[in-house]
């Protein structure tokens, strides 16, 4: 039931990808800290990769939660190939470009000002 209800507020999928790692409540908002699962990319099928631990976080603005302000702290997962010596990671397209916001929120407050823009 737990993962059912973390569903309602996280972007469609992630949990498919990533764990909840802490919920913290602070005056702002809420911060939800999203680690990567240890799931190797489908781009290095068939690749041998080992885990080398996760690249610096990054913060993503989600929708609010109950009026307050929600914060994505994302965490993912660095990768090497035992046949090349550089560092890879899976692609993800979280982010809508030149934001800090979930792609499902940039879309929807451009929704909303495309609405308001409508009614003056």
């Amino acid at each position: 039931m737990e993962k059912s209800i973390l569903e309602l507020f996280l972007p469609e999928g992630i949990l498919e990808y990533f764990d909840v790692a802490s919920v913290e409540k602070t005056g702002e908002g809420y911060t939800i800290s999203l680690e990567e699962k240890s799931l190797h990319p489908y781009e290095f099928a068939g690749q041998k990769l080992i885990s080398k631990g996760y690249s610096d976080p990054i913060l993503v603005k989600d929708f609010p939660i109950r009026g307050k302000a929600c914060f994505l702290k994302v965490k993912r997962r660095r990768w090497q190939s035992e046949d090349m010596s550089k560092i890879v990671s899976r692609d993800w397209e979280l982010v809508a470009k030149g934001t800090r916001m979930t792609k499902e929120f940039a879309a929807f407050l451009k929704e909303l000002h495309r609405y308001n823009s409508g009614k003056l």
